[in-house]
C-alpha cells in the first residue's frame, strides 16, 4: 500500500543541533459508521434511489405490461380460435362466468394458470424499468433467492401438508364422504404434467406480488410490519372466488405466509408453502380425489387448513431459528468519517488523544 510522505516541517519549528526531531504521528481513519439492517418489509429503503413516489409508479407500470399482455394473448388467441369449434366452446365456458370454471378441464386450467404467472415477469420487469431497487430484494434480506432454504421448506410443506391430507382422507374414508380415485380419468396424466409445469410458477408469481412487492410498498411507507402483513390480505382474498369459510382460509393462508416472510427475512417459506399445497390439491383433483372446481367449504376443513398452516409455521420458525436464517439486511457501510492524516509531534509535546 503507497503511503503519503508526512509534510514538510517549517523552518522555525526545524529541530536545533542537540535536540531531538520531531515525529510526525499519522491518524487512522475513523471506523465506518454501518448502515441500519432493515427487515424485509423496509428493503426498498436501504436503495438511495427510493423515493416514496416511486414503488407505487412501479404497480402501475406492472399493471400496464400484465393488461397490454392479456390484451396481446386474447388476440391471438381469437385468430387462433376462429374455425376452431373445441376452442371457440372452451372460450364460451371460460367467459360465463368465474363461478362456473371448470379448473378439471386442461384448456380452463392453462389459461388460469397463464394469467396469473403472467403477474411474475411484469412486477420484475417494472422494477427494473423503475429502478428504485435492485430485483433482487423482493425476493430476500440476502438479495437472492436461498434455494437451500426454500428446498428445506418445500420438504417440511410435503410432510406437514401429506400429513394433513392423510388424516382428512382417512375420516372423510370413515364417514363415508370421501372420493375415489379415477386412475383412467382422460385427462389425468395432462392435468398431473399441467401442474408439475405451471402451478410452481404461478404460485411464485402471486408470492412476489402480495408478499414481495406490496410488502415492500406498505413497509416503504409504515415502519411497524402489521401493516405490512396485514394491509395486502384483502387484496389477496379478491381474488379467490370463495365463500366465507374459504375466504377465512385465504385470509389465514395470507397472514401466516405475510408474517413468514418478514419473520425469515424472505418469500422462501411462503413460496414453498403456496406451491406444495396448490399442486397437492390439483395432483389430487386429477385423480379425482379432491374437486377443484369446488367454491364451497366448511367450518371443519377450515379448522383443519388453519391448523395445517399453524404447524407449518411453527416448524419452519424452530428451523429458521436453529439455523439462524437471516433475517435483517446487510446494506454496505457508509463512508468513512475524513479524519486529519496525522499530525507533527515536537520534543516535550504531550501526546494528542486521537
Amino acid at each position: 500500500m503507497n503511503t503519503i510522505p508526512p509534510p514538510q516541517l517549517p523552518p522555525a519549528q526545524n529541530p536545533q543541533p542537540g535536540q531531538h526531531p520531531a515525529q510526525w504521528v499519522p491518524v487512522p481513519p475513523a471506523p465506518p459508521v454501518p448502515a441500519e439492517p432493515l427487515p424485509f418489509h423496509r428493503l426498498a429503503r436501504t436503495y438511495s434511489a427510493y423515493r416514496w413516489w416511486k414503488t407505487p409508479l412501479v404497480g402501475l407500470i406492472a399493471l400496464g405490461l400484465y393488461l397490454g399482455l392479456l390484451l396481446l394473448a386474447a388476440i391471438v388467441f381469437v385468430f387462433v380460435a376462429i374455425g376452431n369449434p373445441e376452442l371457440e366452446s372452451a372460450a364460451d365456458e371460460v367467459m360465463i362466468s368465474i363461478d362456473s370454471i371448470d379448473m378439471s378441464d386442461p384448456f380452463v386450467f392453462v389459461i388460469s394458470m397463464v394469467s396469473l404467472i403472467l403477474m411474475l415477469p411484469v412486477i420484475l420487469l417494472a422494477t427494473r424499468m423503475m429502478n428504485v431497487q435492485k430485483v433482487g430484494s423482493l425476493t430476500s434480506v440476502a438479495g437472492r433467492m436461498r434455494w437451500g432454504w426454500l428446498g428445506l421448506c418445500a420438504l417440511v410443506a410435503l410432510g406437514v401438508l401429506g400429513l394433513s391430507f392423510g388424516i382428512t382422507f382417512v375420516v372423510d374414508a370413515l364417514s363415508g364422504l370421501g372420493f375415489s380415485p379415477d386412475f383412467n380419468a382422460p385427462d389425468m396424466w395432462l392435468l398431473l404434467g399441467l401442474t408439475i409445469l405451471l402451478v410452481p410458477f404461478q404460485a411464485t408469481a402471486e408470492e412476489y406480488v402480495f408478499r414481495g412487492y406490496l410488502m415492500q410498498l406498505v413497509g416503504g411507507w409504515l415502519r411497524h410490519p402489521a401493516f405490512a402483513i396485514l394491509l395486502p390480505i384483502p387484496l389477496f382474498m379478491m381474488g379467490h372466488a370463495y365463500d366465507i369459510y374459504g375466504q377465512l382460509d385465504v385470509g389465514f393462508f395470507a397472514l401466516a405466509a405475510g408474517w413468514l416472510t418478514w419473520r425469515t427475512g424472505g418469500l422462501e417459506a411462503a413460496i414453498a408453502l403456496h406451491v406444495v399445497n396448490n399442486s397437492a390439491i390439483f395432483s389430487l383433483g386429477a385423480i379425482g380425489l379432491v374437486d377443484v372446481s369446488v367454491t364451497e367449504s366448511n367450518l371443519p376443513s377450515l379448522i383443519a387448513s388453519m391448523a395445517t398452516t399453524t404447524v407449518f409455521v411453527l416448524v419452519i420458525v424452530w428451523l429458521a431459528n436453529r439455523r439462524k436464517i437471516q433475517r435483517l439486511s446487510v446494506p454496505p457501510a457508509a463512508a468513512p468519517a475524513i479524519a486529519p492524516p496525522g499530525y507533527w509531534v515536537q520534543p516535550g509535546d504531550a501526546p494528542r488523544q486521537p
